[in-house]
């Protein structure tokens, strides 16, 4: 047990280390998210009783968001190494402090949701019926449990990320989907839909108790106090503040969108959280990996008044980010169908939800790019204290994904054309239920108008980073056409080899269209002697070689 916690307390330093410990940890997540989404897609298909579960997410994940009001990581550790800085005693202080407010609030809000759940339900699946209605209802409250738990998590997180200790935060979400899992494999016999539900809320318990080792061994397992710090949570509140709205719109624009779906063809809101979960896979992986490995430094530079630093740790998360989404992004345009197939296509999931959704993840992939740089930075904005920016940048792409989810939905209805260039564009001429692709559609438009604004009002306010990334940019989105080029020519070439007919088919198909592009992707970029790829083979040489390599640190070189 004492070499299992000296294990998960470990120091992790380096960004690519920290960088790819976080990625391989959140593979394992994704990986059990993958077989999640799958057990739920073949036991009830892309239909009513999938739109009920993921509609029942949406007052529970307000609420955690909501509860960022105090444990926001990003806010949490700036302030948390501040006061690390004055004395041990007053960063243990401001813990217990903040945890026994934090519980007070959120115990008052989970009961007022409680009993108001009849109410909020109605706002947020308006088109269900009564019965459905009430299932929702069931599932929300008990669901209700899982924010007060994650939020503990995030308050534990913030410590033990603040020493780097990545190691038992990058296995939490791990252990959250093999909380789910076994409501899918255990409960679910035994209990029906509610067993999967209690089975999310064991999920976020064990993503709370695997940091608390780590936490105890620094000793700021926070405790219950009288003694208030009330300046002070004031203080991390206003900070968390614009952070804090700024999800909370993220999640007020996802169940205007549910609540929308609910008015239209059976399984759209399923169809729309399978294409957005499918989707997060590279997302998770690559670009939150980077930015949560970054936030510890750039909090560290800001706090120290090291610009060049600062800026330098966001060039180098930035470029290698750009490098990894942009391929990944155009490979799940062009093997979209195989990718939802292979990972979702079984029992109840028919032909039909296989092609909504892969158009749904082709749309939603356009954006990926988008998606992963405003986690960057949104996080170096908030590690200088500029939260104003991105809270204002949100509102502004929140009335737009409205706005145009509206607007695309009544072009569809309106103007038969629009919807008939769509769906040939997409291949999914006949498919019932199209016009829910208005929503993804939406969805990514407004994600891009929210990086180009946060990337303009970034530049003006720490200095320029055109100048370090336009010669990624360029190899990087030339190796992503050959990619997808080289992807599609196989796709064809071996659909004649394979009968795509069967699992093993059409994985086979997917499988090698991929490999082939990524080896052609890899040459190039050789080719062109791209610095990112340098950089990840000189890391991984220096962590797996027993041999020291010996080269110039990427930090050192701009």
């Amino acid at each position: 047990m004492q070499r299992l916690f000296r294990f998960l307390n470990q120091e992790i330093r380096g960004l690519h280390h920290t960088a790819f410990l976080l990625a391989f940890a959140s593979v394992g997540a994704k990986v059990l998210a993958i077989f999640r989404d799958r057990f739920l897609a073949s036991i009830f298909g892309a239909g009513k009783t999938l739109d009920i579960y993921y509609a029942s997410f949406r007052l529970p994940d307000l609420l955690y968001v909501f509860s960022l009001f105090l444990v926001s990581v990003t806010a949490l550790i700036p302030f948390f190494l501040e006061k690390k800085k004055i004395s041990f005693e007053a960063s243990r202080s401001f813990i217990n402090s903040v945890f026994t407010a934090f519980f007070a609030l959120m115990l008052l809000l989970v009961l007022i949701s409680f009993f108001a759940a009849p109410y909020i339900t109605d706002i947020i699946a308006p088109g269900f019926s009564p019965e459905d209605k009430g299932t929702l209802i069931m599932f929300t409250r008990i669901l209700l449990l899982s924010p007060l738990l994650l939020g503990f998590s995030n308050l534990v997180s913030s410590v033990i990320q603040s020493f780097r200790r990545f190691l038992a935060y990058a296995l939490s979400g791990v252990f959250y989907n093999a909380g789910i899992i076994l409501g899918l494999l255990v409960l679910y016999p035994r209990f029906g839909m509610s067993g999967i539900v209690w089975g999310v809320v064991f999920g976020a318990c064990l993503h709370f108790l695997i940091q608390t080792p780590s936490l105890i061994s620094l000793g700021y397992f926070p405790k219950f106090t009288t003694n208030l710090q009330l300046a002070e949570i004031k203080k991390l509140a206003i900070l968390s503040f614009p952070r804090t709205l700024g999800l909370t719109l993220n999640q007020v624009v996802l169940t205007v969108i549910t609540a929308i779906a609910s008015f239209l063809a059976v399984g759209s809101i399923a169809v729309f959280n399978l294409a957005l979960n499918l989707q997060t896979i590279p997302l998770g992986i690559i670009a939150l990996s980077y930015s949560v490995a970054a936030f510890p430094s750039l909090a560290n530079n800001f706090i120290k008044k090291e610009k060049e630093k600062f800026l330098f740790s966001v060039v180098l998360s930035f470029r290698h980010i750009l490098f990894w989404l942009l391929p990944f992004a155009v490979l799940f345009i062009v093997l979209r169908a195989q990718i939802v197939r292979v990972v979702l296509g079984a029992g109840a999931f028919t032909w039909t939800d296989t092609r909504l959704t892969a158009a749904a993840l082709a749309l939603f992939s356009t954006s990926l790019f988008a998606q992963g740089l405003i986690l960057l930075l949104v996080r170096a904005f908030y590690a200088a204290g500029k939260t104003k920016i991105p809270l204002v940048i949100n509102i502004i792409s929140s009335f737009v994904v409205v706005f145009f989810s509206l607007t695309f939905l009544f072009c569809f209805k309106n103007f038969p054309e629009t919807a008939l260039f769509f769906e040939k564009i997409l291949r999914v001429e006949g498919v019932a239920g199209v016009s829910m692709l208005a929503l993804p559609l939406a969805y990514s438009l407004g994600t891009v108008l929210n990086f180009f604004l946060l990337f303009l009002f970034f530049e003006k306010s720490f200095g320029s980073i055109s100048k370090y990334v336009e010669k990624n940019l360029w190899q990087t989105s030339l190796t992503s056409a050959v990619v997808g080029i080289v992807a599609y020519i196989f796709l064809n070439i071996f659909d004649s080899i394979f009968d795509i007919s069967t699992f093993l088919g059409i994985f086979m198909q997917g499988f090698f269209s991929g490999v082939f592009a990524i080896i052609v992707g890899f040459v190039l970029l050789k080719f062109l002697k791209n610095e990112e790829l340098k950089e990840i083979i000189f890391s991984l040489k220096e962590r797996f070689s027993k041999k020291t390599v010996t080269a110039v640190e990427p930090e050192e070189i701009l």
